[in-house]
């Protein structure tokens, strides 16, 4: 497999020019509701990309809440999404002895085969300034699925057909759920 080292500089504990993208990074989606605060269903995208361990640690750098519109999930290559405040929309965090929040993120999906996808990420502005400043990297991630977290939706047909109001379902099929709080649908 092939891997890009992630870039950046070396303020803090963590030197960016240690990081080399590793094997074994997620892509899965999660469509969430939230009627209490009033946040209407929205299907969004987590990435989760591994580094070599440093200094015998593991790193991860994880981009949550990714507002990616697209046809479905066979049909995320060439979309780029970026968010220039933490939570808005996206949350990216570097996990390292602890985790290290950063400002602004930018995602990059490549190129997609089958339920492998090629990201580019870049991450800026370490917001408890403990790492570098910025870190970038660029992998192969395994899309993992799809959970369904609806208030009212009881069922894992009814999951599957919300689902399909907010992208093609063609391919899935309902995997279990280890945490038991979500409809899991998976590439079959």
């Amino acid at each position: 497999m092939w891997h890009t080292p992630a870039v950046g500089d070396d303020k803090g504990g963590l030197d960016a020019r240690a990081l080399i993208a590793a094997d074994g990074g997620e892509w899965d989606g999660l469509l969430f509701d939230n009627p209490a605060v009033g946040l209407p269903p929205a299907l969004t995208w987590t990435l989760r990309l591994p580094f070599e361990p440093v200094g015998g640690d593991p790193v991860r750098l994880e981009v949550e809440w990714l507002p990616i519109e697209t046809g479905g999930w066979r049909d995320l290559a060439g979309k780029t999404v970026s968010s220039g405040s933490f939570a808005e929309p996206a949350e990216a965090v570097v996990h390292h002895s602890g985790h290290h929040r950063y400002d602004r993120v930018d995602v990059r999906v490549l190129e997609q085969d089958g339920a492998r996808i090629r990201v580019a990420v870049h991450a800026a502005g370490d917001l408890d300034a403990l790492g570098p400043a910025e870190i970038s990297g660029e992998a192969w991630l395994r899309f993992t699925g799809i959970a369904v977290q609806l208030k009212g939706v009881d069922d894992a047909a009814a999951a599957l057909a919300r689902l399909g109001e907010h992208t093609d379902t063609t391919g899935l099929i309902e995997i279990p759920d280890p945490r038991g709080i979500a409809f899991r649908f998976a590439p079959g």
